[in-house]
């Protein structure tokens, strides 16, 4: 029988002796449901009731979990502190809506997998969104829709991870993340005036202003981002023989002439990236799919609903989510 007693000593005794601060790391937090594979848990409570969905999570305690959509992505970014053990530059930390009870199951398969997660809270069916800012979290993924639309509508950086195939092949030793621009990385001033006058009028307005646009929900996040590259910078420095870890792509609808006011916006901010695809109405999905990004961030399910092998974050902010 599971003692969550001692469960409780053994976890607040190594965040104690454990503990640093996290106020200029970049914190990414997740939700069981992102980082593991839950269907068949969820299956068990949605059709025999939360006791029975209890004791199966107490009879297998010791069976992992399967990888979900963002593992692939969490597991590379916490590579970074192996990489940078001195700086220790990211955090990410587990936000549940199981019970510290049944939390004891994606405990042990977070240990399995050997993933360096120590900050947890278990929510007990409840949403999570209201503590993000008590662990200065960039960004929450969920695969719940509804926790993820209420942290948006809080203000929060949030994003819903799509189903899709989860490829983790070990001997990949990158981290390549991917974003759409408007409504994602930079805010929705231009997309507005796309949806409202039309593609000549959003072309007129952006060939007539260099003034970078204002952040955007993920704007704090992909600067965070953006701090590793430059870690890794300054490693090549002093060790030409280091390989690049981190890719930075952005994937946008925009193309000439108005890819000039994405590029103002990212140097404003300080922010490199390794790649931009400017596809003027080409399908992304012909260029994610030979990327394969460890995860792809866009606001609009036109783009993200027939990806296969792209782990895709919904972020439903903004105007295209009107």
């Amino acid at each position: 029988m599971v003692c969550v007693l001692d469960f409780f000593c053994i976890f607040v005794a190594n965040i104690y002796f454990m503990a640093f601060p996290i106020e200029n790391k970049l914190v990414v937090a997740v939700s069981s449901s992102a980082l593991f594979d839950l269907s068949e848990s969820d299956k068990i409570y949605n059709e025999c009731g939360l006791d029975e969905y209890r004791r199966y999570q107490e009879q297998n305690i010791d069976n992992p979990l399967a990888k979900g959509v963002a593992f692939p992505f969490v597991k590379r970014l916490l590579s970074f502190n192996e990489i940078f053990a001195e700086e220790q530059p990211v955090e990410v930390v587990l936000l549940s809506r199981n019970s510290p009870e049944t939390g004891l199951r994606v405990f042990r398969t977070i240990k399995h997998y050997g993933l360096d997660i120590t900050r947890a809270s278990f929510f007990s069916g409840e949403s999570p969104y209201k503590y993000l800012p008590a662990f200065n979290a960039s960004l929450f993924l969920s695969a719940s829709e509804r926790d993820v639309k209420r942290a948006c509508e809080a203000g929060y950086a949030a994003g819903r991870v799509l189903d899709s195939e989860v490829l983790d092949d070990s001997t990949d030793n990158e981290l390549r993340i991917a974003f759409d621009f408007d409504g994602v990385i930079a805010d929705d001033e231009s997309e507005k005036i796309y949806k409202e006058q039309g593609l000549h009028a959003f072309h007129l307005h952006e060939a007539s202003t260099q003034k970078p646009l204002d952040p955007g929900p993920l704007a704090d996040l992909l600067m965070k981002i953006s701090n590793l590259q430059k870690l890794e910078t300054e490693r090549i420095a002093n060790d030409p023989e280091y390989r690049r870890w981190l890719k930075i792509s952005i994937v946008t609808a925009r193309n000439a002439p108005a890819h000039e006011r994405v590029v103002n916006t990212l140097k404003s901010w300080g922010v490199e990236v390794t790649e931009a695809f400017f596809l003027g109405g080409i399908s992304k999905d012909r260029v994610l799919e030979i990327m394969q990004p460890h995860i792809f961030f866009d606001d609009q399910m036109s783009h993200l609903d027939h990806l296969r092998t792209v782990p895709g974050v919904h972020i439903p902010m903004g105007i295209a989510n009107e």
